[in-house]
């Protein structure tokens, strides 16, 4: 059959050359699974790269009520643990059909600022990992009931995903308390959070438990630059039997401080423990011990809310990802 000599193709063009109806056409070139024969979806998908045939994404939300679009809302990327989860994430979004908007919100007052200014982006669905945002305000900023909580700021009305950390902390205070441990330090995160508050009463809660005393704790926020200058302040003549962080960004910030203390990485003066099990503690620069969770188990539950949103009912508790002790060097 001639291909069509003027303007852009339309799905028309596609259906006539591959020689299938419309609807058929429509839905091989789908990004959702729909019902196609394998014949009739490779011809729809030859005559659409013969044509130079692109699918007009707003028209096809027009039809399916949906624009393939997911918001994640964080409050910035620039923690070391960002980056192995959301590369996994946006990856497994991307294999259902969907992209990603990616919005940093850096405070309260920027989630207050963009409800006033009425910016609602139409999406999906939302993945809120920023701790500035509760579910309530979410739903409201983007219109829609689709909005998974994964920063402990969840109700009733949002399913949410959340690391079972109790289980890992106690494991890694346990490690330590075998060694002979008797006192420790502890390097938090930003103390507004609600999920590194509750890390932070399970470290308390182990500490107690394993007979550690908690003799040292240090503001941080996560980052490598806060762990640096923690050093100092826990690593001198009287420092504890081990220092735990609620990042391994900041473990790895006191443990190039203190390399002279970890010879061939092994402890000489103290124990260092970390948090994330960042894919760079399996290499020899950063052997630190750690806790971490299953992350592809933790973005498969993610997206399987995006996949089946009506799997959720109001009300059902949150599912909670088991972390657990991954021991190396540094402990």
């Amino acid at each position: 059959m001639a291909e069509p000599k003027h303007g852009a193709p339309t799905i028309g063009d596609v259906a006539k050359l591959a020689g299938v109806s419309r609807a058929v056409a429509s839905r091989a070139l789908s990004s959702e699974k729909r019902p196609v024969s394998a014949d009739k979806r490779e011809r729809v998908l030859e005559a659409a790269e013969r044509l130079g045939f692109k699918p007009n994404l707003l028209a096809q939300s027009l039809t399916t009520k949906t624009v393939n679009l997911v918001a994640v809302v964080v409050n910035h990327i620039h923690d070391l643990s960002d980056l192995d989860l959301f590369d996994l994430l946006l990856d497994r979004i991307q294999s259902i059909g969907k992209q990603v908007i990616l919005i940093r919100v850096g405070s309260v007052e920027r989630v207050e600022e963009f409800l006033r200014q009425g910016v609602a982006y139409h999406v999906d669905a939302a993945l809120v990992f920023s701790d500035f945002a509760d579910a309530a305000t979410v739903r409201r900023l983007f219109r829609s009931d689709l909005v998974v909580m994964l920063n402990g700021r969840h109700d009733g009305l949002s399913p949410a995903v959340i690391p079972d950390e109790a289980v890992g902390i106690n494991q890694a205070v346990a490690d330590a308390a075998g060694k002979g441990v008797k006192s420790a330090g502890l390097v938090t995160g930003r103390s507004s959070s609600l999920v590194e508050q509750a890390r932070v009463e399970h470290y308390r809660k182990a500490f107690a438990q394993h007979g550690i005393e908690l003799v040292r704790v240090v503001q941080g926020d996560y980052s490598y630059e806060s762990g640096h200058e923690a050093a100092a302040t826990l690593t001198g003549w009287d420092s504890p039997d081990a220092v735990f962080c609620t990042s391994d960004a900041m473990a790895m910030g006191i443990l190039d401080v203190c390399r002279a203390d970890f010879p061939h990485n092994r402890p000489r003066k103290f124990r260092l423990y970390g948090f994330d099990n960042l894919s760079l503690t399996d290499f020899d620069a950063y052997p630190i011990a750690s806790i971490g969770y299953d992350k592809a188990a933790y973005v498969e539950h993610i997206v399987q809310f995006l996949i089946e949103p009506a799997a959720f009912k109001p009300g059902q508790d949150p599912i909670r990802v088991p972390t657990r002790f991954v021991p190396r060097l540094t402990a």
